[in-house]
């Protein structure tokens, strides 16, 4: 992943490798998105009110979840991974 801009995204590679297997319909949502993100990148903010910056973080945020959720791969928490190394030393 990397960090551009206060956004946690996919990275270019995993971003091309998500498009080769997506459907037309996913390709041209996918380009929207990363077209949107851009813009919010490269948009003035600081003559924003606050409550216009909280919406921009919150579309960021879905956007974000929408991506992820195309790319597929598998998520895991911090969570997750301390119980299933609990469950592991348990079971050994």
């Amino acid at each position: 992943m990397s960090k551009r801009n206060g956004f946690w995204g996919p990275g270019k590679k995993a971003i091309h490798e998500a498009k080769k297997e997506l459907t037309t319909a996913q390709q041209a949502r996918l380009d929207e998105i990363i077209t949107r993100v851009n813009e919010i990148k490269d948009m003035d903010k600081s003559n924003l009110t606050r409550s216009e910056k909280k919406e921009l973080r919150s579309e960021l945020k879905t956007m974000k979840t929408e991506a992820r959720a195309m790319g597929g791969g598998v998520y895991l928490s911090v969570g997750a991974i301390i119980i299933i190394i609990l469950l592991l030393i348990l079971i050994l």
